[in-house]
């Protein structure tokens, strides 16, 4: 059952970002900083790890003269938080 969870989203910053994300199209970095209550560097590496395992896009562009960086879910990372969740799920259920 445990063997079913994914180790990527053991950390509950991920599990936030990826939560947001599956309900969300795309969302800014100002976005998930301020709904996760995170400091910059905490989610920028959280984000960064999670772009490396290719389960999130990454679109920056200037709106103005300013940044805006925002991120999305890739087929393949919603695939694999669905299965993390179920794996929840069934150990939640499995232990009623």
């Amino acid at each position: 059952m445990i063997e079913n969870l994914n180790k990527v989203f053991e950390s509950r910053v991920r599990l936030g970002i990826m939560s947001i994300l599956m309900v969300n199209e795309w969302v800014e970095f100002k976005a998930l900083k301020g709904l996760l209550k995170v400091t910059d560097g905490n989610l920028a590496s959280h984000l960064s790890a999670l772009e490396k395992k290719e389960l999130l896009l990454v679109h920056k562009e200037f709106v103005g003269k300013k940044p805006r960086t925002t991120y999305n879910a890739t087929a393949e990372g919603r695939s694999l938080f669905k299965k993390h969740l179920s794996a929840l799920e069934a150990l939640i259920n499995k232990e009623k």
